[in-house]
């Protein structure tokens, strides 16, 4: 009986941290849950709208696909994983990533960066960082 009395406590833990984590004025779990689905295509959007920033910011001549930076973010039990990768570096494409992690409110713990002909960056976030939009 104890071991679900535990559960449901670290369920209602992790549940009220999710709602700090994305600023979710709610306590009703389930408007939680919505707020936080909300809050993560709200960051979806964003993350679209910087690609096209940073594709419309290369040369002319990098209008091919291949040359825009992939993203991807990875949602790990307490922190975020963000992977940056583009075929080819681009100048100034690190001090951007950077800024539009802090326009996001993202404060790293780690993070790995190789700029020599490709561009890689793997950027932890924890999750006890409040992000706002």
């Amino acid at each position: 009986m104890g071991s679900k009395e535990q559960n449901k406590a670290l369920l209602n833990q992790q549940l009220e941290q999710l709602g700090s984590i994305t600023n979710s004025p709610s306590v009703n779990k389930t408007s939680i849950i919505a707020h936080a689905s909300k809050y993560i295509e709200e960051l979806k959007e964003r993350i679209d709208k910087l690609n096209e920033d940073v594709s419309t910011s290369q040369p002319s001549h990098h209008n091919d696909q291949d040359y825009l930076p992939a993203v991807t973010v990875e949602t790990l039990e307490k922190a975020f994983i963000i992977n940056v990768y583009s075929k080819e570096n681009c100048p100034g494409l690190l001090v951007s990533i950077l800024e539009a992690f802090e326009e996001l409110g993202l404060e790293l713990s780690d993070a790995r960066v190789s700029c020599s002909d490709s561009f890689r960056l793997e950027a932890v976030s924890d999750v006890r960082f409040s992000l706002s939009l």
